[in-house]
């Protein structure tokens, strides 16, 4: 993933276009991907492909899913046309895309999906449609909170409370401080994960401190860190943003305090970047770490990313298994493969276990899906991921 400065105005226009999904009876919301039993099966895809916020990674992945699928016959003998479009990191552009596959292709689900906008501009349109998104990065609140939409991941929020519950009950730091970048819609969602640890624990952040920006020089935070006696520290900073972040406390020379990341700095290109001066800097990964080459949950998934020249990437962990778990469901699929039977098969699916994640993979007919619900911690040490919890690490509490 990489960002720059236009996040921020890019998320705050986020709040101008999230309610333009279109009315109940209008002819778009009504139509129906109608694949039945000949022909392609169409799914589509929503992604931030360019922009000041890129997420290549989790369709890319996917497309290598489908693309295996249709290699050994496709879905009784059906092949898996996927349609993945750019949404620029554009609300308009995320809308109008929404729009194209749903309305003028006729796909009859969505998988792979990452993008800023994507969950907060079109999940009522989705939810008016009848159809399901599999999405295969969620990062805005909306991900989490619609009824046709399930990421496969954890996303941020979850991620803050799994770090904050591991600062404190297994760390046993007293003092655990947060540092935030607030943008668009997200305070409400990060306060959430901040009070459901307060409820779990009795425990109350030190500093909550939600003013950092994209842009923001980080020296001033993390020697506020210090003045404060913050035992813990969790930063929810981009790749660039964590990079700054720990070259700042290597440059004032700070020790003694821990410092967990979520899910976004735990990629190679920041142990790179980082090399020594990143020794201690914790990262919660969403999914079996995926630098851990020896392990037997990733062989498939690493197999097929080399095969297909995919980056080993967790975006493109979330990929592989929404396109994966979609497959499973078109497979048990008894009947025409329409936008209508896929929803209802989503609607009465079972949990699925995986190897890749700590919980189950949910979806049900709940208003909102968060199943993805552990972690585990990579901490980096001479410029490499290792893994230091070997078990997963469940968060007992819940948002919202």
């Amino acid at each position: 993933m990489t960002a720059s400065k236009a996040a921020v105005a890019l998320l705050a226009a986020i709040a101008l276009t999230s309610g333009c999904g279109l009315s109940e009876d209008s002819p778009a919301a009504s139509a129906s991907g109608s694949s039945g039993d000949s022909g392609t099966i169409k799914i589509g895809s929503v992604n931030a492909l360019s922009g000041p916020v890129t997420f290549p990674d989790s369709s890319s992945a996917a497309k290598a899913v489908f693309d295996r699928v249709n290699a050994q016959g496709g879905i009784n003998g059906r092949e898996i046309e996927y349609i993945v479009t750019d949404d620029k990191g554009d609300p308009a552009a995320a809308a109008q895309a929404a729009r194209d596959l749903v309305t003028n292709q006729g796909v009859v689900a969505l998988a792979g999906s990452a993008s800023l906008v994507d969950c907060a501009v079109n999940a009522p349109f989705y939810t008016q449609s009848g159809i399901v998104s599999v999405q295969g990065t969620g990062v805005d609140p909306t991900c989490f909170s619609s009824a046709a939409i399930s990421p496969v991941n954890a996303g941020p929020y979850l991620n803050t409370a799994i770090n904050l519950y591991y600062a404190s009950e297994v760390l046993k730091r007293d003092k655990v401080c947060s540092f935030l970048a607030i943008l668009g819609n997200t305070n409400d969602a990060y306060g959430q994960a901040i009070a459901s640890w307060t409820k779990l624990t009795g425990k109350t952040p030190v500093v909550d401190d939600r003013t950092v920006k994209p842009d923001s020089d980080p020296t001033p935070f993390v020697l506020r860190a210090k003045k404060e006696g913050c035992q813990a520290v969790l930063y929810n900073g981009t790749e660039p943003m964590a990079i700054a972040w720990m070259k700042a406390v290597k440059q004032q020379n700070i020790t003694g305090i821990d410092w967990l990341m979520t899910t976004a700095p735990y990629t190679d290109a920041v142990a790179k970047a980082l090399g020594t001066d990143g020794d201690g800097m914790y990262a919660n990964a969403e999914f079996e770490p995926f630098t851990q080459a020896d392990s037997s949950a990733l062989a498939d998934w690493r197999s097929l990313m080399t095969e297909k020249n995919v980056p080993l990437t967790s975006f493109g962990q979330g990929g592989y298994l929404a396109a994966t778990h979609l497959v499973d469901t078109l497979r048990s699929i008894q009947g025409p493969i329409t936008r209508e039977s896929v929803a209802k098969a989503f609607k009465e699916l079972k949990p699925i276990e995986s190897p890749l994640t700590g919980t189950p993979y949910e979806f049900g007919d709940a208003a909102g899906h968060m199943s993805n619900k552990a972690g585990k911690i990579v901490q980096l040490e001479g410029g490499q991921w290792r893994v230091v919890t070997p078990d997963w690490v469940r968060y007992p509490g819940t948002l919202g």
